[in-house]
């Protein structure tokens, strides 16, 4: 089914998953969609490997992680910060590499201090390779780091490639 995209999320310079200037990193855009969900988008190469032609898994992990806990700002003018307390995740298929893949995201859960949600890794076949749950605390930024410079280093990115709409399975 196709979905609208209503907003990209910005990124960072240096993160591992979303860091346009990581060399290594996912550089994975953010996506949220009319059906309430946040969708990255990948395409892992050699470098993001475990097994041969294979993604590892604690990169499935982190690119879960990290759309599941982004999920909280769906439909929201502020960026909410947070810390990951619980992460879990379910392993099904092999993920390949040199492949577009889709990680959706969303929220079961919100309250004042704390939210809940889930995940999948799709394939572009439309199984589900990897899918999770987590538990996550929201936090001021200033105790995660005093390093960010909302203004350097924490940035919308728009590209000519962005998708309008996200076809999910």
């Amino acid at each position: 089914m196709k979905h609208k995209v209503t907003k990209k999320q910005p990124i960072s310079k240096m993160c591992f998953v979303c860091g346009e200037k990581n060399d290594f990193g996912l550089q994975a855009g953010f996506y949220e969609t009319d059906a309430g969900e946040l969708v990255a988008l990948i395409n892992p190469s050699d470098q993001h490997q475990g097994y041969p032609g294979r993604m590892h898994g604690g990169i499935a992990a982190a690119i879960l992680d990290e759309t599941i806990g982004r999920s909280v700002c769906i439909g929201k003018d502020e960026q909410i910060w947070s810390l990951t307390l619980e992460l879990k995740t379910k392993f099904r298929k092999p993920i390949p590499l040199d492949q577009e893949l889709k990680i959706v995201g969303r929220i079961t859960s919100e309250g004042n201090r704390a939210f809940e949600g889930t995940g999948e890794i799709i394939l572009p076949t439309g199984e589900i390779a990897v899918s999770a749950e987590g538990k996550y605390m929201k936090v001021n930024l200033d105790r995660i780091t005093s390093e960010l410079s909302i203004d350097e280093d924490w940035f919308y990115s728009d590209s000519p490639d962005d998708p309008s709409e996200i076809e999910i399975p």
